[in-house]
């Protein structure tokens, strides 16, 4: 009984075999990922589909934004009336700018809006 060792084109055949068996599996996987990948785009562009904004709320968040903003410079031209409205005195103004060193506005508009009292006026810019 003699066993024969196989030749080289015999175990190129053997070799050839396995590959083919390898090959296909590694086909089947590519094709799944492909697919997985597929699907999941397919996902996103369904969600943004749906999510679509109308004329109609772009509207009333407009005119919303427009609401607040002119309702804020109202109040703020309203505030401004009633400082205008608050009699300073010159010396008041002048001895915060030359002990504090602030512009004129800046001493003018913090004895505004303590009502001329410059004892407030001169804690509040210190703080």
């Amino acid at each position: 009984m003699a066993t024969s060792k196989p030749t080289q084109n015999e175990h190129d055949h053997e070799l050839d075999g396995e590959e083919e068996n390898v090959q296909p599996d590694k086909k089947e996987k590519k094709k799944k990922q492909d697919s997985e990948a597929a699907a999941d785009l397919e996902k996103g562009t369904d969600y943004a589909e749906e999510k679509e904004i109308s004329t109609e709320s772009i509207q009333n968040a407009m005119s919303l934004v427009n609401q607040k903003t002119s309702e804020e410079r109202s109040k703020k031209a309203s505030r401004e009336r009633e400082l205008a409205k608050v009699v300073i005195r010159k010396e008041d103004v002048e001895l915060i700018m030359t002990e504090l060193e602030v512009t004129k506005l800046v001493a003018e508009r913090t004895l505004r809006e303590h009502q001329g009292d410059v004892v407030k006026a001169l804690i509040s810019l210190t703080n």
